[in-house]
């Protein structure tokens, strides 16, 4: 792996979030480290997956949900860049850290949201499975071209959880939504679509489409720089 692998950033609040992250860094006590933010944004999937969960009793803990992701966002994002301003980076344990827990996270906040009432866990798989694809092929172009690509289509993690606090702001002021619920029989199962599933398949059919047409570019851009050998002619 290229220990120095160039990050790629081009999200709509890239710029913005970058001087905020570093503004917070420099604020930050001794005692706060790149490892204990690490895990505090780990605490916060926790709480993600947590409070989903209990909105299956009480449509209140959607609010502990949406703590969770801006303390996920604080951890997740500050543990870098804090160790960048104190110049104290650590690029294979990182890069390791960094990784496991990405899916970590990932997996407990997707299992959260389908374990609610609010978004079928068949929805919420495939968009986990989706998404982990979209993060193995990042890590794979940090290996192979030195790149680490953080967003698609302008949109990176933090617009993400941006778009899930906004959901769970209408879930919780829109008494209709909350109940809403269809059924359909899909290959001979009876499927429950809720309130989140139609937006739910629409981020899906878009994490597909990002996913194919980001194969496509580097397929294309490996080929060229590794290109099919000629074949040795035969001797007669």
């Amino acid at each position: 792996m290229d220990k120095q692998a160039k990050r790629i950033q081009t999200s709509v609040l890239n710029a913005a979030e970058r001087k905020a992250l570093i503004w917070l860094a420099e604020r930050q006590p001794k005692w706060v480290t790149s490892d204990f933010l690490t895990w505090l944004g780990v605490f916060g999937s926790f709480l993600i997956m947590l409070g989903y969960i209990l909105t299956n009793f009480n449509i209140n803990w959607l609010w502990l949900s949406t703590f969770g992701l801006i303390l996920n966002w604080y951890g997740d994002s500050l543990d870098g860049t804090l160790a960048r301003v104190r110049n104290t980076q650590r690029p294979i344990y990182g890069y390791y850290l960094d990784h496991t827990v990405d899916g970590i996270n990932e997996t407990m906040m997707f299992m959260g949201i389908g374990l609610s009432p609010f978004l079928n866990l068949y929805t919420a798989m495939a968009m986990l499975i989706v998404y982990l694809q979209l993060t193995l092929n990042v890590s794979m172009n940090a290996h192979l071209r030195s790149e680490f690509k953080l967003t698609y289509a302008g949109l990176g993690p933090t617009e993400f959880r941006i778009i899930v606090i906004i959901l769970n702001t209408l879930l919780f002021f829109i008494k209709p939504w909350q109940q809403f619920e269809r059924v359909f029989v899909i290959l001979g199962k009876t499927v429950y679509f809720h309130a989140l599933d139609y937006p739910g398949l629409v981020i899906l059919a878009i994490l597909i489409l990002i996913y194919f047409v980001t194969i496509a570019k580097d397929l294309r851009y490996y080929a060229k720089i590794d290109p099919m050998p000629k074949r040795k002619e035969e001797k007669k």
